[in-house]
């Protein structure tokens, strides 16, 4: 990190002067304001802390102005995304005031559709909007009933255990009668399903084997698909920061680490590691051709199969190819997957010859069979037979959240209920609070099949008949596969009201857009580091909301009170209510675990608690507990071991997910016969923003090439296109086209195209099918099938693709700015 990125952020003259504009507008219309609203500061200048996706900072408000953006003195590693915090308040994407679709607006529900995400708005008051949206959720409940609406808040929203607007869009509902919702998510749809049937839990989400015991044991560190460098500037919490250090201390040691990917990441220049970049998608088949080296070579653990896992030799086999005549030797994997088979045999007798670390991203599931990247994975560490020793395994979440960071012993903070007596012990994001649910990727397939049948995890179930979508909290048109399918598909939904802050593809395909406070707006708390669990921060109001932006709570109160259920909605509690009634739930518990907890007031003031790390948190190893006794700490898989071949999926008999790790092509594999186009689209996480959190701010000058989300393309693949470093290229298949500009570069494997997600759709013309995409959105090309019947997760990796210099005159990119009519 660079002295640069860690400089604190100043406003320039000109957007000052913007959001001078839009505060001076929210003092003229005060009655335009949420009501018991007041003026939060006097003139003058101070600083004050609070807390983001990004890490905690301090905020200097002049005259009740963000100015001014610096890291939290406490971060040992702040991100360079800091910028985008405070432009977010301010830029010209925010939205100011509610908004109708003009045609909604005259026609209701009946309005024509063709023209969503193209036609005109009109801004009218808070009253009216409230009035729409509390009858047309009326109007639904009663002729169809809770089947029939949608409450979708898939997405990284904002941290803060109040302002939880996925919670609070689901009590809303259930308050108000039910609905329909999505369980799961993208990020790790097929392995969260698959890995309960191979090791009794998510596993996706687990606290990792402590990095100071990887310092100290491990041998040979690979990162499979992750980029810990990257991702973990960001937290589903607050992030701590922490594995910096920790990697800084690994590669200090002078250990062998390997980095797996089709791009040269940062994690693999940082750690001056081996990079390996086997053709996209072949995972699975490198992972058997090691596995056949060890076993064929004697250097599995025979001991730690026979204890620890269920099914290897009905696995075996096939690995050998007795089953069919195929076997899944270095030879067989890289004819596949590209990597000579003298290399396969090398890192087979590497992982084996050492303590090994099998440290593995989520990409490689977020793709057509992503179960069985996973799968293979932990049976290729199970042949080592290292799981639950000092040092060795497998992680799945070293990349996410700083996983690895030793767990500090502190307390939990509650957050506000849903509203609905749930014995769901699981994660607010995959919790099924609704009346019945869907899994959260089928959500296109849902609306073009109403009242069709899908298969999921043993189950066969048959989709709602969807009126309403109500959205709050997420971007679907910028994380969903397959962006011209949607658009037409969303076509079918009569109502789609949003709540947001920016002017994102999203809100322009809605009916109704009610504009929603950052979390820079309002007060709330939340913990510092998701594995960590370093502390709570204080989330204070840093300024006045802008415009008439209202919190999640406040508009969903306001509706709950046009339909006579406000009182069931607030509990009678204001926003500072509910903060202290959490607080206090979590301070009931910390006297059980030796903490001296402060009271709210004294910690608001303050403005963060921090807890002590103990020692034997800082040596805790996964799995340890299982492999000291597996009868008395089975897993919570059906024969309490890990299960190589699960009898479970064997009796659900899909055609899409054997019963054992295997390999299967998928249909978009680039360089066979049946895929049209050349090139894979690798859809990375970008590097300068949260999925698409940011992209509308003065951080994307950081990044964009001639205002376009970049592609970077190999210097070989470029030279055969005529395509120059800087040139604005169109990259298109039968799916959609994109416009992005060229950056050549041998950081990404040739034949791979490496467009991050989370750029904001901006179709030429909304009201052409296939319109070229002016700014760069990588699932305009993407494909949207489930995974397999199994986890039906998402296939946001799985996609092939040409590209070719632009000619001609470029379209103007718009979506960065406000409709005419809201500005």
């Amino acid at each position: 990190m660079t002295d640069k990125h860690l400089a604190s952020c100043s406003l320039t003259r000109r957007r000052f002067l913007t959001a001078s504009t839009s505060l001076a507008a929210v003092g003229m219309a005060g009655s335009m304001m949420p009501m018991g609203a007041t003026r939060a500061f006097a003139a003058g200048e101070q600083k004050i802390q609070s807390g983001s996706h990004w890490g905690v900072f301090n905020m200097t408000v002049k005259d009740g102005l963000a100015v001014k953006i610096e890291p939290w003195e406490k971060d040992p590693h702040p991100t360079h995304q800091l910028p985008g915090v405070l432009d977010s308040m301010y830029s010209a994407s925010r939205i100011k005031y509610p908004m109708v679709r003009r045609s909604y607006l005259e026609n209701g529900p009946k309005a024509e559709r063709d023209s969503r995400g193209a036609s005109d708005f009109v801004r009218v008051s808070w009253d009216k909007a409230l009035d729409l949206v509390a009858n047309e959720i009326k109007r639904v409940q009663d002729e169809s009933g809770p089947s029939a609406v949608f409450a979708g808040s898939y997405g990284w929203k904002s941290p803060g255990k109040f302002h939880n607007c996925r919670t609070l869009v689901a009590r809303t509902m259930n308050v108000l009668g039910g609905y329909v919702s999505g369980t799961g998510d993208y990020s790790t749809g097929a392995a969260q399903v698959i890995m309960p049937h191979v090791v009794g839990g998510l596993e996706v989400y687990s606290q990792q084997t402590s990095w100071p015991v990887l310092i100290d044991n491990t041998d040979t560190l690979v990162f499979w698909a992750a980029d810990p460098m990257k991702t973990c500037q960001i937290d589903w919490l607050i992030p701590d920061h922490g594995v910096y250090d920790y990697l800084k201390a690994y590669k200090a040691t002078g250990k062998k680490v390997i980095c797996i990917d089709p791009f040269h990441t940062e994690t693999a220049k940082t750690m001056d590691a081996e990079w390996l970049a086997p053709k996209p998608q072949t995972d699975v088949a490198m992972m058997l051709g090691i596995a056949h080296t060890l076993y064929s070579e004697g250097l599995h653990d025979e001991d730690f199969l026979s204890t620890y896992t269920y099914g290897f030799d009905k696995f075996l086999p096939y690995l050998t190819g007795d089953a069919d005549g195929t076997p899944k030797d270095a030879e067989w994997a890289s004819k596949i997957c590209g990597i000579p088979a003298d290399k396969i045999k090398e890192l087979a007798k590497l992982f084996a010859g050492g303590t090994t670390m099998l440290a593995s991203g989520w990409s490689i599931q977020r793709m057509q069979y992503g179960e069985q990247a996973h799968w293979m994975l932990v049976t290729l560490a199970a042949m080592l037979g290292q799981i639950g020793t000092p040092g060795g395994g497998f992680g799945l979440s070293y990349h996410y959240c700083s996983g690895g960071t030793p767990t500090a012993n502190g307390v939990s903070l509650p957050g506000i209920g849903d509203g609905k007596q749930s014995s769901e012990n699981k994660p607010e994001w995959l919790a099924s609070s609704g009346a019945s649910s869907i899994p959260v990727a089928r959500v296109v397939d849902m609306l073009e099949n109403p009242r069709g049948e899908f298969d999921f995890n043993g189950t066969r179930a048959t989709y709602p008949d969807i009126k309403l979508v109500y959205w709050v909290g997420g971007n679907p048109f910028a994380h969903h596969q397959d962006r011209n399918r949607m658009v037409k598909a969303w076509k079918k939904v009569e109502t789609f009201i949003v709540h947001e802050a920016q002017w994102t593809a999203t809100a322009r395909q809605a009916d109704i857009v009610l504009p929603a406070t950052t979390s820079y707006e309002r007060n709330d708390m939340e913990q510092i580091g998701s594995y960590s669990n370093q502390g709570i921060v204080a989330m204070k109001k840093i300024v006045d909301p802008i415009g008439e932006a209202r919190s999640d709570f406040d508009i969903f109160s306001a509706i709950c009170a046009k339909l006579g259920k406000e009182a069931e909605f607030t509990e009678n509690k204001s926003e500072m209510d509910w903060l202290k009634s959490l607080y206090e739930t979590a301070s009931s518990t910390a006297g059980t675990k030796g903490i001296d907890f402060p009271s709210f007031d004294d910690f608001w003031e303050a403005g963060s608690v921090l807890y002590e790390v103990p020692q034997a948190n800082k040596e805790f190893v996964r799995f340890a507990e299982f492999r000291d006794d597996p009868l008395l700490n089975p897993l919570g898989t059906p024969t309490g071991l890990i299960e190589i071949y699960s009898k479970a999926i064997e009796r659900m008999s899909y055609d899409d997910c054997p019963p054992h790790p295997t390999w299967m092509p998928a249909r978009e594999l680039t360089g066979v016969e049946s895929t049209k186009y050349p090139l894979h689209v690798n859809a990375s996480h970008p590097d300068a923003r949260l999925h698409s959190q940011l992209c509308g701010t003065e951080l994307r000058k950081t990044y964009a090439i001639d205002g376009r989300e970049p592609c970077v393309i190999h210097p070989d693949d470029a030279a055969k296109r005529g395509i120059s470093d800087g040139d604005l290229v169109r990259v298109f298949n039968d799916r959609g086209q994109i416009l992005t500009g060229a950056r050549v570069s041998d950081d990404t494997a040739p034949g791979v195209l490496r467009v991050s997600e989370g750029g904001w759709y901006d179709p030429a013309d909304p009201l052409k099918e296939g319109s070229l995409d002016a700014y760069g959105d990588v699932n305009v090309l993407t494909f949207d099938v489930g995974t397999s019947k199994l986890a039906q997760g998402n296939c946001g990796h799985s996609a092939a693709a040409d590209v070719e210099k632009f000619t001609g005159t470029p379209p103007a990119v718009n979506v960065f700015t406000a409709p005419a009519a809201a500005e």
